[in-house]
Order: structure tokens, then sequence, then C-alpha cells
């Protein structure tokens, strides 16, 4: 397995588009859990004013996006909240979400602290609508600036596919993960994202996966978290044609 894409992709299947039901997600994250996929985080993302739906089985690993800061957060894996909005008080891994924009006025909490230690960062790369989508300019300034500053990352929202590609459903450009991945490796090693995430050229993409030793590859990921997926078995199929890895990964 190349380490660009090991325990990789967190289960979103609550949110949309997929926006299953609880059951179905919690059914379908049991059967992926089953299967072993090492792509896979086998990390069930959640709402926290919906965690009291979850019931048998119980994820082993939980992520808990913050829309209600009273709820009880369990114990989670990861927590996950907007800029600005309270933090529990947790032991949890704490990602903060923050657009591009924000990162402007952000100097003085560029090494944000948690009780779990560093905090990391987080990012939306889509949406329901056009505008919910960042520009390729926006996404590389992001990865610049947590590649600069050591800062991890997660990704959420719109990165079902490896490779960027048009969605003529919303009429826009839909960012890849694996061109995500390549550009953060790109950004931490003196190059530039940006021509990175604009690439549609998958073969080209692929063999640079290929390409990347293993060392860098770990320290891509150490920036570069995951990313949630509101499917599961997109991300697998895509990697799987590019020839990334294996029928049985």
């Amino acid at each position: 397995m190349n380490p660009l894409f090991a325990a990789l992709v967190d289960d979103a299947g609550l949110f949309p588009p997929t926006s299953l039901p609880m059951a179905d997600a919690l059914a379908r994250h049991e059967a992926d859990r089953a299967t072993g996929s090492e792509v896979l985080t086998h990390r069930f993302l959640c709402l926290a004013s919906r965690l009291h739906e979850i019931t048998a089985p119980r994820p082993g690993k939980i992520g808990v996006i913050v829309d209600d800061p009273l709820a009880d957060l369990g114990d989670p894996d990861f927590i996950e909240v907007r800029l600005g909005k309270p933090v529990p008080r947790t032991g949890a891994r704490l990602f903060v979400e923050v657009t591009a924009d924000e990162l402007d006025g952000i100097d003085a909490v560029a090494h944000p602290h948690h009780d779990h230690g560093q905090a990391g960062f987080k990012i939306r790369c889509g949406g329901p609508t056009r505008e919910a989508f960042p520009s390729p300019e926006e996404v590389a300034r992001f990865i610049t600036f947590c590649a600069r500053n050591g800062i991890p990352f997660k990704a959420t929202a719109g990165l079902h596919h490896a490779v960027r590609h048009y969605d003529t459903t919303l009429g826009v450009w839909r960012h890849g993960f694996l061109n995500l991945l390549l550009a953060t490796h790109a950004a931490l090693h003196g190059g530039d994202p940006l021509p990175i995430l604009e690439s549609v050229d998958a073969d080209g993409l692929a063999r640079a996966a290929v390409a990347v030793p293993r060392e860098e590859a770990l320290k891509t990921r150490e920036t570069l978290v995951s990313h949630g997926s509101c499917s599961t078995a997109q991300p697998l199929k895509d990697l799987r044609e590019l020839g990334l890895i294996g029928e049985d990964a």
C-alpha cells in the first residue's frame, strides 16, 4: 500500500449528497469495517446533535462535527469545529474549520493548541452550490499556509473522486483528492501547489503519486491527515482504475 493512500478516507455517509439514514449509514460502515480496506480510516463522521441516534453496531472510531456545543460528545477520535465557535473540553484531536480568506487574520493562532496537543485546520472543498467550492487559488493558499506553519489539516465536502473534474449539474470544477495529496506534497517540498490542483491529467497525477518516495509520502500524510467522503466506494474505485491500489485494498 502506497502510504499516500493509507487511512485516507473518513466515512461521511450521513452527509450530502448521499445523506444516508442513520441505520443505513451504520450498516454500510460496519460492512466497510468487515472488508477492512486500508484506504479507509474506518472513522464515522457524525454531527454532535445526532450522536444520540447511533446504535449498534457502534463504530469503533467517531469523528464529531460540533454543531451543538452542549451535546454529550462521548469519547470521539476527532472533533471538528468552525472557527470562532466554542470548543468543547475533550481529549480528542481537534480540527478547526477555516476558509482561505480567514488565514489573513489567523496569525495569532497559527499554532493553536488543545488538550490533545496541537490542533489542526479543516478546509471545505465543496458543497451543494457553486459558491461552496473554493477556487484552486484559495485551496493552494490554504495548503501553503499549513505546510509553512507545520499545521496538519483535514479536508471535507466535494472530494468523492481522485482527479479534478467538471460537474455539469452545478456548473463547477470539483477538486480531486489525488490533486490535494500531490499539492500538499509539493508545498512541503518547495513546489507550487496551484498547477497540481488545476490538473485534470489523471495519468500524469497517477505517475506522480507512484514517484513520491515513501518518507515524503509519510510526511505528506502527517500534514493532510484525511478527507471525508459521503461515498466510501468511489474513492477506492477511482484509485483502482488509476492503478494506484490493488483489488484487495
